[in-house]
């Protein structure tokens, strides 16, 4: 039976997803590094401080990085063993960071004992854990989650938002998540409710996903719990939480604002399941789910990764290239960024890691504008891309910030629909790094 759907309004794409290379492929485990490189920045805010010098011996989910104020977060130790430097380096998205270099010596410590007992502690200690633990935002955004659950005073959250889309091409990560830790992701749910005491929880998913939706109601339903799953159209970008807000419960999150100013949060399963570790298993985030896959990799496959783990690593646990290599990815390809070093580390926000060919992944000519109106059609934040674009190639970046240049969430569907090929993503980022060092 065809699943019931629903969607946001305007815009959007629907490229090729090509998740059968990896969607029916259980997670396992990475081989655990030889030498990890652990970022101080790998979330959103300020750079956590570093609290280890090389020569320190550290143990597995040590604090080895405090974070700088609120709107930062804690670093952990991914491996035990000893630090081999504290060195200067950039992430994949391109972000200056210092990092701590562990070399893998001795054990790990953890000795499974199990859930521990959380029902009955206050909100405040649910999340101070979650804080204490590093938690940010695992779908990309990397956004500390200690913040996102602070609510405003006379600002109560009507509606808890578990966003199982994964709609980035290529991604299965999030949904071998929904389905082999199907009861973990639920009750993260329940510690996150007990903080926020939402009126209610929805769970999105993308109907190309119907496993999930399954295995979510059917969890859902042994728990007798208050929770709603609801399919959405196979639709990019049906995962941005502003198009996700409206599927969902109908309204916009206005210009600049938040979606707790339309009474909703919004966290990811990956967000929530790591939730439940750092509540229930008194675990930091050290690993991760990350897919590795592409038209050039032998046997791709999903991993639970140590954070620090150098993707070169990943690629060789895959069997390494099937044809030459063209271009390596980290995320997904509408939103990803591309890596110019394979020992690049894997990060919190890591979700995948795309190697495409060098057919898939060839050049193309750019060519003037024509002035065909694809890319204003397929924006679903409702701009006009390509007035942007005249705008920042003016350098008139004042005038792209009055045309709502903030408001681009980058998602890549103006450049995908192009005919001209023009560069429009990376032309919105570049407006937007002009735009803040002018003021």
């Amino acid at each position: 039976m065809a699943l019931k759907t629903r969607t946001f309004g305007r815009g959007g794409v629907h490229p090729h997803d090509f998740k059968s290379l990896t969607n029916d492929i259980p997670i396992r485990n990475a081989p655990i590094p030889p030498e990890a490189v652990i970022p101080l920045n790998q979330h959103m805010g300020a750079p956590a401080e570093c609290l280890v010098e090389a020569g320190d011996e550290i143990r597995e989910g040590m604090l080895i990085g405090r974070a700088a104020g609120a709107f930062s977060a804690n670093v952990h130790a991914s491996i035990p063993g000893r630090v081999k430097e504290i060195r200067d380096m950039y992430t994949a998205s391109g972000m200056p960071s210092k990092a701590v270099v562990v070399e893998f010596e001795g054990e790990f410590e953890r000795s499974g004992n199990g859930e521990v007992e959380w029902r009955d502690r206050e909100p405040q200690a649910l999340l101070d854990a979650i804080r204490e633990q590093g938690i940010v935002g695992m779908g990309g955004a990397t956004f500390p989650t200690p913040i996102k659950f602070t609510t405003r005073e006379g600002s109560p959250v009507e509606t808890f938002v578990v966003n199982g889309v994964e709609c980035e091409p290529f991604l299965t990560a999030d949904h071998r998540l929904m389905l082999e830790k199907t009861a973990n992701i639920i009750t993260g749910i329940e510690i996150v409710s007990r903080i926020l005491s939402p009126a209610r929880v929805l769970i999105g998913v993308e109907e190309n996903k119907p496993d999930a939706v399954a295995a979510l109601r059917e969890e859902i339903r042994r728990r007798a719990a208050q929770i709603d799953v609801v399919a959405l159209r196979t639709r990019y970008p049906q995962g941005d939480e502003k198009q996700l807000l409206k599927a969902l419960i109908g309204r916009e999150v206005p210009s600049g604002g938040l979606p707790l100013d339309i009474g909703a949060v919004v966290s990811n399963v990956g967000t929530v399941h790591a939730i439940y570790e750092a509540v229930a298993l008194g675990k930091p985030l050290v690993e991760r789910i990350v897919t590795v896959t592409g038209t050039a990799l032998r046997s791709p496959g999903n991993f639970k990764v140590r954070i620090g783990t150098p993707v070169g690593n990943l690629l060789e646990e895959c069997g390494g290239f099937s044809a030459p290599p063209g271009k390596i990815v980290a995320g997904g390809p509408m939103m990803g960024f591309a890596l110019a070093d394979p020992e690049v580390p894997v990060v919190k926000g890591t979700s995948g890691i795309l190697v495409l060919s060098q057919k898939d992944s060839r050049a193309v000519v750019q060519t003037p504008c024509i002035g065909c109106g694809r890319c204003i059609a397929a924006c679903p934040f409702g701009l006009s891309p390509t007035t942007l674009y005249k705008w920042i190639e003016h350098r008139e970046y004042a005038e792209a910030m009055n045309a709502g240049l903030m408001d681009c969430k980058e998602c890549g569907c103006c450049g995908y629909v192009c005919p001209a090929r023009i560069p429009l993503v990376q032309g919105m980022k570049l407006g937007k790094l002009m735009a803040r060092r002018k003021g």
